[in-house]
């Protein structure tokens, strides 16, 4: 065989210096970001796919190892979601198969729903870091400026290890029904909270109707700087849950995205 056609030897230690450098390069560019994203269910990765395809720099911190939140499993595992007339205008324009079960509401597998839209908010510019959670938020001058990071195995390992903290114009908490950051900036950030109670009403039983019209009011700045989207909307400002049906999800997300978009164009 003509050696010159040989393919090179790998080497374990050149495919490890290939993660650990990328993977640093990576990190250290999303200290400083225009929005950050807690959360990557389906709100949250639509927030950030519309904040980037506008050239915001947007980056999503995820605490499980894989994205997608509650939609992976559709309703009692059957991995089909619902969506309505509003909502499929977005899957349309990711390209998302929908079926038309009667009027109003649309049909979609959920496999292929999350995984094409984390495909396209990544294509679209989005960065997504899975398994490190928030464990805090960074506040300056009263208003939330950005997160503190630790790993999720060192969260679930109960390990005193000390995080590290990155600034972002605005943080955005889409990490659902347990509205983890807005918790976080409520109990230790000193600041009221935009509701009637100025904390956390949390969320109402299941009532799809009026929890899918609830969403979008719901999905606004909590504190300066802290945003709600998706289902922790609804958990925040005493909204009702929705179940399987995900087109508020993803209104929400866009919505958020839309705001942000002009705040931050605007300079604010």
């Amino acid at each position: 065989m003509n050696k010159t056609c040989e393919r090179p030897a790998l080497d374990d230690i050149v495919i490890s210096r290939a993660i650990i450098e990328s993977y640093n390069k990576k990190l250290i560019d999303a200290l400083e970001a225009d929005v950050a994203i807690v959360g990557g269910g389906p709100a949250g990765m639509i927030c950030g796919y519309y904040l980037s395809k506008a050239g915001k720099k947007t980056v999503l911190f995820e605490r499980k190892l894989s994205i997608g939140g509650g939609m992976w499993g559709g309703g009692i595992m059957f991995n089909e979601i619902v969506i309505q007339d509003k909502a499929k205008e977005i899957f349309d324009e990711l390209g998302v198969t929908t079926r038309l079960y009667q009027p109003n509401y649309h049909l979609a597998d959920s496999i292929e729903s999350v995984s094409t839209i984390c495909s396209k908010a990544v294509k679209a510019g989005l960065k997504i870091f899975n398994l490190i959670s928030a464990e805090d938020v960074f506040v300056e001058n009263n208003r939330i400026s950005g997160l503190v990071l630790n790993w999720t195995s060192v969260e679930m390992a109960g390990l005193h290890v000390d995080p590290i903290t990155m600034r972002s114009k605005y943080v955005v908490d889409a990490t659902g029904h347990p509205s983890e950051v807005v918790h976080i900036a409520e109990k230790k950030s000193g600041i009221s909270l935009n509701t009637e109670t100025g904390k956390i009403m949390g969320e109402n039983s299941m009532w799809a109707e009026v929890g899918e019209k609830a969403i979008l009011k719901n999905s606004r700045e909590v504190a300066p700087g802290l945003y709600t989207c998706g289902m922790c909307a609804n958990a925040v400002y005493g909204g009702n849950r929705m179940g399987p049906i995900f087109g508020g999800m993803l209104l929400s997300g866009k919505q958020v995205a839309l705001e942000l978009i002009q705040k931050i164009d605007k300079g604010d």
